[in-house]
């Protein structure tokens, strides 16, 4: 089950990037660490995560939260299975989220999560 699906932008988590997504388009700050995390006041689930500058490489154009860590173990194995190129090992964050990166077809990086205790903060 895809429990939501994260967006996400690169850019300094400063005054002026907080403003642009609170007071311009409506976000809520839900985190600060390890990035900069926002979410629909009206819908929570959808998400916007900006990345600090230098936050390496290969930076995910998007996540998508499968809900459970088993979910992300299964197609962490499909992902191989079928030859794709991981490019961010199968982790358990300090966070609270297990994860990997995997690059789709495209060549587009997507950060396959879930969190652990089965909140629904953003990441």
């Amino acid at each position: 089950m895809i429990k939501r699906i994260i967006a996400y932008s690169e850019g300094s988590d400063d005054v002026a990037t907080r403003d642009f997504y609170v007071q311009v388009l409506g976000f809520e700050v839900a985190m600060d660490s390890p990035a900069l995390g926002l979410r629909s006041r009206d819908n929570p689930v959808a998400q916007v995560l900006v990345l600090p500058p230098g936050s390496g490489d290969p930076v995910p154009r998007w996540g998508i939260d499968l809900g459970d860590p088993e979910a992300v173990d299964a197609a962490h194995a499909e992902a191989v299975r079928r030859g794709l190129r991981v490019v961010y090992p199968l982790t358990d964050e300090s966070w609270g989220v297990r994860r990997f990166f995997v690059e789709d077809p495209g060549g587009n990086v997507v950060n396959v999560l879930a969190h652990l205790t089965g909140g629904s903060r953003t990441e």
